[in-house]
């Protein structure tokens, strides 16, 4: 549905929040609900006792398969969804699955085949005022995003930045598009 050109990339080298280290002290600073993206994050979250509403997973930490431990923990077949999305995009299966994962009451593991990196963008977009959307920095730690109106914001600009359907991965999400989506 979108894909991420190379003129965008540059983009997404400077975290959009805050780096943690420690779970707990992320958790203590993060609206509710949270929401999860990258096995390794959502891993430690609920190793601090918490499960994020919604934790998007692909079984790999930069670009390798996760180990064995983190790949059990992260195991919840009753609250599972599988979606396809090749790297570098953002599919119609993500994102509506990942705007009906917001909606529900019980927490759900969105289990992508391909990649889920770019999930965070839809997430905060998607995610209510006040929530959390924490997803990894390669070496760095894990990112708290706020989600605030400045947030969707700025997630929605880099979003109207890729190539594809933009009015349609917007539905796909709920979000009302904008006057000038391509």
């Amino acid at each position: 549905m979108l894909t991420l050109p190379d003129d965008v990339r540059g983009s997404f080298k400077d975290p959009f929040g805050p780096v943690y280290t420690d779970a707990a002290a992320l958790l203590a600073d993060a609206g509710r609900p949270v929401i999860a993206v990258g096995d390794v994050v959502t891993y430690h979250l609920r190793r601090a006792g918490h499960a994020p509403s919604v934790a998007l997973v692909d079984g790999k930490t930069k670009r390798e398969a996760v180990d064995a431990e983190i790949r059990e923990a992260l195991s919840d077949p009753d609250h599972r969804r599988d979606v396809e999305n090749p790297p570098g995009t953002l599919s119609e299966s993500l994102l509506s699955t990942l705007a009906e994962a917001v909606a529900a009451d019980d927490p759900i593991t969105i289990v992508v085949d391909g990649e889920e990196d770019l999930a965070a963008l839809p997430a905060v977009l998607v995610a209510p005022v006040g929530a959390t959307v924490v997803y990894g920095q390669p070496d760095e730690g894990m990112v708290r995003v706020d989600v605030t109106d400045d947030a969707k914001a700025e997630m929605r600009s880099l979003i109207e930045r890729m190539n594809g359907d933009v009015a349609g991965a917007l539905a796909a999400l709920g979000v009302e598009p904008a006057g000038d989506s391509r």
